[in-house]
């Protein structure tokens, strides 16, 4: 049977800190991933390959009981090219910022279709994210800004999709108009 750490609900790359920990000025987190994480990274994105995930991530307490994550993910990943097949290494090096809030607090309330319209900026900062207990896991949020990352259709350098044809341009005038059957429709 093989041991698969995700059955268990624990995410590949998890790095939990204790919020209670968490003071007003801005603490540097450096975290990295191990070949385990990696492989289970790699198996989760569906690339070929992940060679490096690392961050560098600031941590802040945000009004009174929430925590402000701030920070840069970079990773190297293999992925296959969408036309070839072959292996492309794709870098990431995004920044990145989330807040999160205790489960519950009315920082994280969004308000209800009914009550009011509600005006998301796409481009603007994401709404708090709630947690549940005394921690937070940046590994996961750093793994979800890696993946918002990846290429969803990576191509090796100067491959590109080209049209199929079949036939030539003297057999042009040979294929017939799908139009013509069109051409007397409208007449009276």
């Amino acid at each position: 049977m093989k041991n698969d750490n995700n059955s268990a609900g624990k995410p590949p790359f998890s790095y939990p800190v204790k919020v209670g920990n968490i003071s007003a000025n801005a603490v540097t987190v450096k975290v990295s991933a191990d070949d385990r994480e990696r492989k289970d990274l790699a198996e989760m994105w569906q690339v070929l390959d992940v060679k490096s995930l690392q961050a560098e991530v600031y941590l802040s307490r945000w009004k009174k009981d929430g925590v402000r994550v701030k920070g840069r993910v970079e990773a190297e990943i293999v992925q296959a090219c969408v036309v070839t097949l072959e292996p492309v290494e794709t870098r990431i090096n995004e920044d990145f910022e989330q807040i999160f809030v205790p489960e519950g607090s009315k920082l994280a309330r969004v308000v209800a279709k009914d009550a009011a319209e509600m005006v998301l900026d796409p481009d603007g900062p994401d709404l708090p994210q709630e947690f549940a207990g005394d921690s937070i896991d940046i590994g996961e949020a750093i793994t979800e800004f890696a993946a918002l990352a990846i290429d969803p259709y990576p191509r090796k350098s100067g491959v590109e999709f080209s049209d199929h044809i079949e036939s030539t341009a003297d057999s042009k005038n040979d294929r017939p108009n799908p139009f013509a059957a069109l051409k007397d429709w409208k007449k009276d």
